[in-house]
């Protein structure tokens, strides 16, 4: 065992766990004041609720041996993995550092919902979609058995297995849920926004370095481009919302720093610094038109899931295999002349497209048949908001008046 690397990689473990709040005042701030609480919980649920899954079941089934499609049973529960386990460190902290990625990824795709979805029905969902679809995405991407890992896709910390995957979803669930009856039309807590944005900032050098599995030169160079793209991301962003209104929107910079924190993810173990600043430039401006062109169809992805993560995180994993360095990472690039490097990220992205696609929308189908389930709220309590309709409690009040 090693133990720089065992204190880094709980750190790095505890940084990803604080992206899941990080994640809830980002998008607490962009909803209406009355759907606050209930936007936050969506997030701080699945700390809880997928962290069991994970124990359970989860874990196993993502990296467990099994076959090219998804792993065994041989983990449930963590049975036969012992404190001395591992090699660097201990298996058990890998398991952990994994499951504040399996936290996150469902709580990525409410976004898009907010404002209108069953909280009882999200708990079903969350179970569901982290058993039929992440585990298996994962074990196709990260375990050494996966047909993607075979065929030498590349996704140093999660472009397809997070982005991509959480992103289509999204998509799945704004078609399936339907429009909000009367959506809000600014965001009402600005400082939340900045202040999710911050915090996911922060967490993303444990999610991308923390790839690495180890304290060494990997985790450094993964730690400074992820720097470099989220920064030039929102750089890229505000001065697009400037040239266009004559002003910097706050919203417009946070959100182009996350653009670029997802397209570096898949890449950051891969790429150098000028790679980097070019992938965080080109998901600054496609992000950006993607928002747009999504929010003139009649789509209500609430918080422009799909355009962030769906479309930052098919931008990271295509332009992976352009910047890749092998010097860095050990696989060559389009741009150092190994255009072979292309044909596994394109069908990474469609595959995980595809496939979480169609079986988020199969569950969707099922959850809104279910008699006493049902995807949406009701008009009257969507009206009122979920906050109260929900979790009976406000987020704001004034002088302790009703």
């Amino acid at each position: 065992m090693d133990s720089g690397s065992i204190a880094w990689m709980l750190t790095a473990s505890a940084l990803v766990l604080l992206m899941t709040p990080g994640l809830a005042f980002f998008y607490g701030g962009l909803v209406r004041a009355k759907n606050v609480v209930s936007t936050i919980m969506y997030s701080f649920i699945a700390m809880s609720l997928a962290t069991v899954v994970w124990l359970l079941w989860g874990y196993s089934l993502a990296f467990g041996s099994g076959g090219a499609f998804i792993g065994d049973l041989s983990f449930i529960g963590l049975q036969g993995i012992g404190i001395e386990d591992g090699e660097g460190v201990p298996t058990l902290l890998f398991v952990a550092f994994q499951g504040m990625f399996a936290i996150i990824t469902p709580a990525l795709i409410t976004g898009a919902f907010v404002e209108r979805f069953k909280f009882t029905t999200y708990l079903v969902f969350l179970v569901l979609w982290l058993t039929l679809v992440y585990a298996p995405v994962c074990h196709w991407v990260w375990h050494e058995n996966g047909w993607l890992w075979d065929m030498g896709a590349l996704d140093f910390a999660g472009g397809t297995v997070v982005h991509i995957n959480a992103g289509i979803a999204a998509v799945a669930a704004a078609m399936m849920v339907g429009k909000r009856r009367n959506p809000g039309m600014e965001p009402h807590n600005v400082p939340y926004v900045v202040l999710g944005a911050g915090l996911l900032w922060f967490g993303w050098f444990g999610f991308n370095a923390g790839s690495a599995v180890a304290a060494d030169t990997l985790a450094a160079s993964a730690f400074i481009v992820t720097n470099i793209a989220a920064a030039t991301a929102a750089l890229t962003w505000g001065l697009i919302s400037h040239f266009r209104s004559g002003r910097m929107s706050a919203v417009g910079v946070a959100t182009g720093a996350v653009a670029g924190l997802v397209a570096i993810t898949p890449a950051s173990g891969f790429v150098g610094p000028m790679g980097a600043l070019a992938i965080g430039f080109i998901a600054g401006v496609l992000c950006f038109i993607s928002v747009e062109i999504i929010n003139r169809t009649g789509l209500d992805d609430a918080l422009d899931v799909f355009a962030v993560h769906g479309v930052g995180g098919i931008v990271g994993a295509l332009l992976t295999g352009v910047f890749a360095v092998e010097a860095i990472g050990g696989t060559a690039g389009l741009i150092e002349g190994n255009g072979a490097v292309m044909g596994p990220q394109i069908i990474g992205v469609l595959a995980t497209l595809g496939y979480s696609l169609v079986v988020t929308l199969v569950i969707l189908l099922i959850l809104d048949k279910i008699p006493g389930l049902g995807l949406r709220v009701g008009e009257r309590d969507e009206d009122e908001g979920l906050d109260i309709s929900a979790h009976g409690e406000r987020a704001h009040v004034r002088d302790g008046a009703d």
